[in-house]
């Protein structure tokens, strides 16, 4: 007998608090604003439609074309599961935030706590950091025999990153001699950069970052493909929601599809002053989806000048919350502080398990009238009424519906972020997919720690003006 897959119901997107007619005039968008953004919903669309798979929008295409890579990761990650009681990843920024927050999403929330067999998959570790304590923590706990790493870098020139390969393999090297590759796998551009010359001269097992996919649109490449399949995670259903996803997003009108009507009510939430957006997930499985999605939005939004030179210092400042821990510390602000945010929830209709509240305190009525009712339903409750809260105080909110948490909703809704990324962008007419503020940065390091070339940056650095002692107290 043929066994029918179960169909993933879409994810939604409820924009009700947004609108003037539910949160009031002063502070809501209302429907003439909103038919206001319907040319500038379709150039924007347009835009992306006809930019798909060119310049830096590979990723469009991802859910599409990688059934060789797909096969050949699976064929890896089975060995390596077979073999080896922990995974570690060497990334930062999109080569870390989307393997861990997939991870979080979808394993256990206890993923490195449980037994081998229980698990059924190695214990599971990214180092996206260069603090000198955490890299010595994490060879206190590493049985090297027993674990394999995967280096992730497109450009192979990433100082944090390389910085750790360095340290890594000088130990693999003098533990394992020739057999280092055994150890190790990569995953970095086909031609160019450092790490594809090195893991050729290695002979390390290597994947590739497909031109035109920049690291924070690369989840649904091999940088967050081979971790999550290494997991036992069904990389061919992530990929399934991504390109559902996709098919809706395909609709031009903007009532139609929800990354472009989600972009459209960003864009008039700007021009309104709401220059903060607050992700808030309600489910610990989501936690890091909000950290993944600042980046994503931080990165591509944030940018001095559009693409006509002219100087806009565009952007939203992304924060992540999470339902319900951060009612008890951010929520005082969201609601009666200065109205400059947009709140967007991630609500779970349906949790992979159920707790029941039982009884025991009969004799306090404000506490006993939890019993009989379940975590599930609480979790749910804080979060209608959080969402009553801001409402009532004319605060604009929208909400994401998941019916469930799985591999298929989750490729979903990372497709849903990266296209109203990309909408928005188009609006905003700017470059969505470079990082110049970020290129400041790694330049002026290469310039501290001597990188030949970098001669002229160190020699602006040495000529910044000197610190007041005054001013340190």
């Amino acid at each position: 007998m043929t066994k029918i897959r179960e169909q993933t119901p879409d994810i939604r997107f409820d924009y009700n608090n947004m609108m003037a007619d539910i949160i009031g005039p002063e502070q809501g968008i209302t429907d003439v604003e909103l038919r206001s953004m319907r040319n500038a919903a379709i150039e924007a669309h347009s835009y992306v439609r006809l930019n798909r798979g060119t310049g830096m929008m590979g990723w469009t295409e991802l859910p599409y074309n990688q059934d060789d890579v797909v096969a050949d990761i699976l064929a890896t990650a089975k060995a390596i599961r077979r073999r080896a009681d922990a995974f570690v990843v060497l990334g930062i920024g999109g080569s870390a935030l989307g393997p861990m927050a997939v991870f979080q999403a979808l394993c256990h929330l206890r993923h490195n706590e449980l037994s081998k067999r229980q698990r059924k998959a190695p214990k599971f570790y990214v180092e996206d950091n260069v603090d000198p304590e955490r890299m010595a923590s994490l060879m206190d706990i590493l049985d090297l025999d027993n674990t394999v790493f995967n280096v992730i870098t497109k450009s192979g020139s990433t100082s944090e990153t390389m910085s750790q390969y360095l340290i890594i393999m000088k130990m693999l090297k003098e533990r394992y001699g020739d057999k280092v590759s055994e150890h190790i796998v990569a995953t970095t551009d086909r031609e160019k950069g450092n790490l594809i010359k090195i893991a050729k001269k290695e002979g390390l097992k290597t994947f590739y970052i497909p031109d035109g996919v920049g690291g924070r649109f690369s989840e649904m490449c091999p940088v967050g493909l081979l971790p999550a399949a290494v997991l036992g995670i069904d990389i061919r259903e992530l990929l399934r929601g991504a390109m559902l996803m996709d098919r809706r997003i395909r609709r031009s009108d903007f009532k139609l599809n929800p990354a472009l009507t989600a972009a459209a009510l960003q864009y008039l939430a700007i021009k309104k002053g709401k220059n903060i957006s607050v992700m808030m997930p309600y489910a610990d499985s989501l936690k890091l989806m909000a950290d993944w999605y600042c980046q994503l939005w931080g990165e591509s939004l944030g940018k001095a000048v559009d693409l006509n030179g002219n100087t806009v210092y565009a952007g939203q400042t992304p924060v992540k919350a999470l339902g319900v821990t951060d009612q008890h510390s951010q929520i005082q602000l969201y609601t009666e502080g200065p109205f400059d945010k947009v709140v967007t929830f991630i609500a779970v209709e349906k949790y992979r398990a159920e707790v029941k509240i039982p009884g025991g305190a009969e004799e306090y009525p404000n506490v006993s009238f939890l019993s009989g009712h379940t975590l599930n339903e609480l979790i749910s409750a804080e979060m209608e009424a959080t969402e009553y809260a801001l409402t009532k105080n004319h605060r604009m909110n929208s909400k994401i519906i998941m019916p469930v948490v799985n591999a298929n909703s989750v490729g979903q809704l990372l497709a849903f972020f990266m296209y109203e990324t990309a909408y928005l962008g188009a609006m905003l007419n700017i470059n969505t997919f470079n990082q110049p503020g970020v290129e400041e940065g790694k330049n002026a390091t290469y310039a501290l720690l001597g990188r030949a070339g970098y001669e002229e940056k160190k020699a602006e650095l040495d000529s910044k003006p000197a610190k007041r002692e005054d001013y340190i107290i």
